[in-house]
């Protein structure tokens, strides 16, 4: 099965692909968005391309289990995805994924933190769902 996770942010939004055959997963992109405005075209055009069976979206929630200020945000883009593409679709706790992904980088030494975040979505996902 071919996944594909979204890390929203109001400024980018990091993606990531995974595949359940290999149970591996990559850091595809950060897509920009213009003027706070989604860039649905690139978004659409991703998804075409990588034709993915589950959509991941991040769920960012406060430490404390509750909605972050974003989550509203969030849950539109997940709304338009839904409308967007034919897929099964799951929320994730994103929960320091943003900061795992930095201590990642500053190990390698790169600077994509946003995409890496989508991966470590999917690397979660992979976690949850061991058989």
């Amino acid at each position: 099965m071919q996944i594909v996770a979204f890390d929203f942010g109001e400024k980018k939004i990091g993606v990531a692909v995974g595949q359940t055959a290999t149970c591996t997963s990559s850091p595809l992109q950060v897509i920009f968005n213009k003027n706070g405005k989604v860039n649905w075209f690139e978004i659409s055009t991703l998804l075409d391309e990588w034709q993915p069976d589950l959509i991941i979206v991040g769920k960012p929630l406060n430490m404390d289990g509750t909605d972050s200020e974003i989550m509203k945000k969030v849950e539109k883009f997940h709304k338009k995805l839904r409308d967007l593409y034919d897929a099964k679709f799951e929320y994730i706790d994103e929960r320091l994924t943003t900061f795992e992904a930095r201590q990642i980088l500053k190990e390698n030494k790169t600077d994509e933190v946003d995409a890496n975040a989508a991966k470590i979505l999917i690397d979660n996902w992979f976690e949850i769902n061991k058989k």
